[in-house]
């Protein structure tokens, strides 16, 4: 974590560097550099994480693919000579900057082991989709820009717009994702569903970064897109978050502060039962469910304790005297709770760690 906070320091000082007080001509070249530089820099992390991170999950492939396409976008848009050119350079930072944030909140919902309906990701899909089409509207309509021009500031290509009456929607669709995975992180901080204080951190960080230096565009007229710059910081910390998945690092698990419970004696499991895990990411999830049993309400407790005396759905239920739909609620509690996605792993878990009723 200290080595990527630093990085992403010298990268972020470098850049503001190579943006301040000049001459004139010094200062073209160093805007040009720099979206050179970012355009580089994230298809470099992009390749690292398609060549380096075994297990790649959809949601950071498309997150990193989208940032390359951002700053590929605002690298052209730089250097257009025509008014044609600058458009279609347009239309590909929004095509990144419309999926940017669409991804990075099923990034974090992932991460926090939050459960979500299947038709959700492809109901804000196809919303991303419809964004993209009225963002990328200059040119053919004027529902999002009502006037366009190209001018040159700094030396480089900027487009100087009046906005239309559809242009607030973006502003709407940002704030709604940045809402959603502020409350997201803070919400699973708080209920401990994020397993390790690293990675709050790393989601906390990766999320303010961005909505900061949005908010100070909104606010500044700057004729240079910093965002580009918080979105290679943001993928560097992402990235981070990467390898922690991948490798399940042990300091992560000290992090953690997880330890079993030794007040109740079926949360007492020895130490050489978890060692025996020789996989590091399994180990840490191993933690994660032992420290979580003690979370369990006396319902679910017993409901948890019925499924380790091998009992069925049906006589839980006739035990307890409760519907199916009431199991079927306490069951995706319990779940939640211990980290895992059905009854076949909690079980799975449960015997890895010799955890039974007795």
């Amino acid at each position: 974590m200290k080595k990527i906070l630093t990085l992403s320091t010298v990268c972020l000082l470098m850049l503001l560097t190579l943006t301040g007080c000049g001459p004139i001509g010094d200062k073209t070249a160093s805007l040009s550099v720099i979206y050179i530089a970012t355009t580089v820099i994230s298809f470099i992390v992009l390749l690292t994480y398609c060549c380096i991170i075994k297990k790649r999950d959809i949601w950071f492939l498309l997150l990193f693919s989208m940032v390359s396409v951002v700053n590929l976008g605002y690298l052209a848009l730089s250097v257009s000579t025509t008014l044609e050119e600058a458009l279609l350079a347009n239309r590909i930072s929004y095509l990144g900057s419309v999926f940017l944030p669409f991804s990075m909140l099923f990034i974090i919902l992932n991460v926090c082991r939050y459960k979500y309906r299947k038709w959700i990701p492809i109901l804000l899909g196809a919303v991303s989709v419809i964004m993209f089409f009225i963002a990328a509207s200059p040119g053919y309509s004027d529902i999002y820009y009502k006037e366009v021009t190209l001018v040159t500031a700094n030396g480089v290509t900027v487009l100087d717009k009046v906005y239309g009456p559809w242009h607030p929607l973006y502003l709407f669709y940002l704030v709604f994702y940045f809402v959603a995975m502020i409350i997201s992180t803070v919400c699973a901080a708080a209920k401990r569903k994020i397993p390790t204080t690293r990675q709050a951190v790393v989601l906390t960080v990766a999320v303010m970064v961005n909505i900061g230096v949005w908010l100070i565009e909104q606010l500044v007229r700057i004729d240079f897109e910093f965002l580009s710059v918080s979105y290679i910081i943001c993928e560097m910390f992402l990235l981070s978050l990467c390898f922690i998945l991948q490798d399940g690092h042990p300091s992560a698990i000290a992090e953690s502060g997880i330890k079993p419970d030794s007040g109740a004696e079926e949360e007492s499991v020895p130490a050489e039962n978890i060692t025996e895990v020789q996989n590091e990411a399994l180990r840490m999830q191993c933690e994660l469910f032992i420290s979580q049993i003690k979370t369990l309400t006396p319902t679910e407790k017993t409901i948890f304790n019925l499924y380790l005396d091998g009992r069925s759905t049906k006589e839980i239920m006739e035990e307890l005297n409760i519907k199916e739909t009431t199991l079927k609620y306490h069951n995706k509690n319990i779940y939640g709770k211990l980290g895992v996605s059905s009854r076949k792993q909690m079980l799975e878990l449960a015997s890895k760690l010799k955890i039974n009723n007795s």
